[in-house]
């Protein structure tokens, strides 16, 4: 995935932005749950990302969303993606076990 220039589609620098072959990501790397007013800015911009470009918009986030923010997203046609914070954990404490194992 590339990283794109949010000043493109005329957007914050803090906005995150991946591309991929056949669409755009809004990535949200945080810990606190996205509520409804963040589901509003989201929405807000992907729209102003729809206007420069012709990919689909999804968000992928690390942070738990409100259901009804989810519902929200889907009724507006946005694909929403969540990393299960859990399995996160789960996979470095793998990893260093693996690494524990290898340095013995």
């Amino acid at each position: 995935m590339k990283q794109l220039d949010p000043k493109i589609f005329n957007l914050s620098s803090r906005v995150i932005i991946e591309e991929e072959k056949s669409s755009l990501t809004l990535v949200v790397n945080r810990k606190s749950r996205i509520i409804m007013k963040d589901g509003r800015r989201l929405l807000d911009q992907i729209r102003q990302i729809k206007k420069t470009s012709n990919k689909t918009v999804l968000i992928f986030t690390t942070a738990p969303v409100c259901s009804k923010t989810k519902s929200f997203l889907n009724s507006n046609g946005v694909e929403i993606t969540q990393e299960n914070y859990k399995d996160k954990m789960l996979k470095k404490d793998e990893n260093q076990r693996t690494l524990n194992i290898k340095k013995t």
